[in-house]
């Protein structure tokens, strides 16, 4: 039996051809359907167990997600009560198919409550819908997913009123006890499913709530009168129709492409995926009469930043070859590189098969020339909980559970210096991580890198999570990280380390641009672009630990860096284990790339969540913290070898 499903239905809002794919095991699919690994990244097991909580008394129903006749059944049977409460109610009609987090009945007045691992502010009165009266964009999938439910509930019994909320975290609340998003456990069933162990049976003993809702009825009426549409070409009614025909009868819609869909599209072939279809290619085939030819000619789905794109591809241009210096909006400027100077650059050497390097030697030495030895390199991995560590946090804020550190000594020694990991379980780690780090940074003078901003926003995030602590060496503590940061803009407190970290990031960005990394300035793409460009990194990595002027802390000194195979230099990332359940880093990454504040390092913040959230046993945590180890060490040995690379082109 196929019906129409709340995660269906908005996928049809994505792109109505992906119904056709969806559930094919003929196709390929990047990004893997896993509520397990879900419900660690975002948190939402824990909002939804406490939200629960704020609804007592409340029936479950928990059948497996195939049973929705039996789900249906069990729902009607207890909505024949006057006043109830359930907990995943179902809704079964016509080959449409819901389940509600939390529903109160009271006669024929139902709120329906939809509970979201995200935060909100109470006073904002433009939290859904925008000054110029327009749903924001990345509300809109939530909104249009509850009204989808209120119009199954509302076919299935027409004489409710039906008001509807999103319940979420209030992040103007803090926590009144400690260890709040320890008392949700998460456990993995069969069939990828999930479940919750609660240590709570009342919302008292959570303390304070710090969850609050929305009222959204008006904004669900307004879907329903086509006031708001997520499809222009479609009304509300018109999209639940078409999609539950496509999907129930396994029709491609030959739905228009469009540049933001098909560039974000998942039905696409990755490396490993030779014996299946390419759902993304079977579009372009079928719409544009593509072949061999037009999929091997570069095309402008992965142009970095490219917010022309949609414009460009309502004119029909589609490939690189087609674009010019005006239509992508050339500006140049002498002291770096602007956005659409890297993108005409792109474009430029990808169509002239120019494999060359761009370097702005003058400006990359005169940066280099401020650099004071011994160099540092710093990467940070983090963590966000719904629900807070410790009495007195807001919902989400930041946690730093680990650190590396590596030192490029003026002689040309690369040590391995310091790491810190905290995997204590419902220990809040970050006064902790502060102090190593000061300990790891202060006995030096030097230059500290980091790569891109997120550091930078940690400090500052620990910096006022520090002001508001009892912690006897705060002062200390505040003093170091404004040492080595710098306030974020519109800050109350306004600072500017005298060693303040350099960020690596913006210096790539600047000043190099390397066409094998197809545009992305992230380092897990930068550094496999920098090693397939470097004699020197590829000579000197490809000799073993204790071959080479180099210490680690986590790889034996017969451990090779850089391996060959049949000629292609191998992903160092790709030659660790994986950290999580035989998921390798990159389907992680592909996987969470949807889901907010997840950009890197996705697979480390999901094994973090991991070991605080589920029972494991000692030798469990202590084999996830030697991975996460090796991958943290390999993120800063990673700018060490982007720096070599930058000095190996500038001396």
């Amino acid at each position: 039996m196929r019906v129409l499903s709340k995660s269906r239905f908005k996928l049809g809002l994505e792109c109505p051809n992906k119904l056709y794919y969806t559930n094919n095991k003929d196709y390929a699919n990047i990004k893997n359907e896993d509520s397990f690994l879900e419900a660690l990244a975002q948190g939402g097991f824990q909002v939804e167990e406490l939200a629960r909580l704020h609804f007592p008394g409340g029936h479950l129903i928990d059948e497996d997600t195939w049973e929705y006749e039996k789900a249906w059944d069990l729902t009607r049977n207890l909505l024949s009560k006057e006043n109830v409460i359930i907990y995943e109610a179902a809704f079964l009609i016509e080959g449409l198919y819901i389940k509600t987090d939390i529903l109160v009945k009271k006669g024929n007045n139902i709120d329906l409550i939809e509970v979201k691992s995200k935060s909100f502010d109470p006073d904002d009165d433009y939290l859904f819908i925008g000054k110029s009266n327009k749903m924001l964009a990345g509300w809109k999938p939530y909104l249009f997913d509850v009204a989808y439910q209120k119009h199954v509930m509302q076919l299935c019994y027409p004489h409710w009123k039906i008001s509807s909320f999103i319940m979420m975290a209030d992040k103007t609340k803090t926590a009144s006890i400690n260890g709040l998003n320890q008392l949700f456990r998460i456990t993995k069933k069969e069939q990828k499913r999930t479940g919750i162990i609660s240590k709570v049976s009342t919302v008292g003993e959570t303390g304070n709530s710090v969850l609050g809702r929305k009222n959204i009825t008006k904004i669900v009426e307004d879907i329903e009168s086509n006031k708001h549409r997520y499809i222009e070409d479609l009304t509300f009614q018109e999209s639940i129709s078409l999609f539950k025909e496509l999907y129930e009868s396994k029709t491609y819609a030959n739905w228009p492409t469009s540049f933001s869909a098909c560039k974000n599209c998942e039905f696409k072939l990755s490396d490993d995926d030779e014996k299946l279809k390419s759902g993304f290619n079977e579009c372009f085939n079928k719409q544009h009469d593509w072949g061999e030819k037009e999929f091997n000619q570069p095309n402008i789905f992965d142009i970095y930043d490219f917010r022309k794109g949609n414009k460009l591809f309502q004119e029909g241009i589609i490939f690189k070859k087609d674009l010019t210096k005006d239509n992508i909006g050339l500006k140049t400027e002498a002291e770096k590189l602007t956005t659409s100077h890297r993108q005409w650059l792109q474009i430029e050497k990808e169509v002239n098969n120019d494999a060359s390097i761009y370097v702005d030697k003058d400006g990359m030495i005169s940066e280099m020339e401020k650099f004071v030895f011994p160099l540092h390199f710093i990467d940070f991995e983090t963590s966000m909980s719904a629900l807070p560590f410790n009495k007195g946090l807001k919902p989400y804020e930041q946690v730093a559970f680990q650190f590396s550190h590596h030192i490029y000594h003026e002689n040309g020694k690369i040590e391995h210096a310091n790491q810190y990991i905290n995997n204590t379980v419902g220990e809040f780690p970050n006064f902790k991580f502060i102090r190593a780090l000061k300990d790891a940074l202060s006995n030096y003078k030097g230059t500290i890198f980091r790569y891109s901003h997120h550091e930078n926003t940690i400090l500052n995030a620990i910096y006022f999570q520090l002001k508001d602590s009892n912690e006897p060496d705060k002062e200390d503590l505040i003093d170091f990280i404004q040492s080595i940061s710098h306030s974020k803009r519109g800050s109350a407190i306004e600072w500017f380390g005298e060693r303040d970290m350099i960020d690596l990031w913006d210096i790539e960005k600047r000043y190099y641009y390397n066409p094998l990394t197809k545009g992305s300035n992230s380092l897990k793409e930068v550094l496999p672009a920098s090693i397939n460009s470097s004699p020197y990194l590829l000579k000197k990595y490809s000799q073993s630990i204790g071959q080479i002027n180099l210490t680690s802390k986590n790889f034996l000194d017969n451990h090779v860096w850089l391996k060959q195979d049949n000629g292609d230099i191998l992903n160092p990332y790709k030659l660790l284990p994986p950290v999580f359940d035989n998921w390798t880093e990159e389907a992680l990454e592909n996987t969470l790339s949807e889901i907010e504040g997840i950009a890197d390092g996705g697979a480390a913040m999901t094994t973090y969540s991991k070991m605080q959230y589920t029972d494991m046993t000692q030798k469990e945590i202590d084999e996830l913290s030697t991975a996460l180890l090796k991958y943290c060490e390999l993120d800063t040995l990673a700018m060490v070898m982007v720096y070599e690379h930058f000095k190996e082109l500038t001396y």
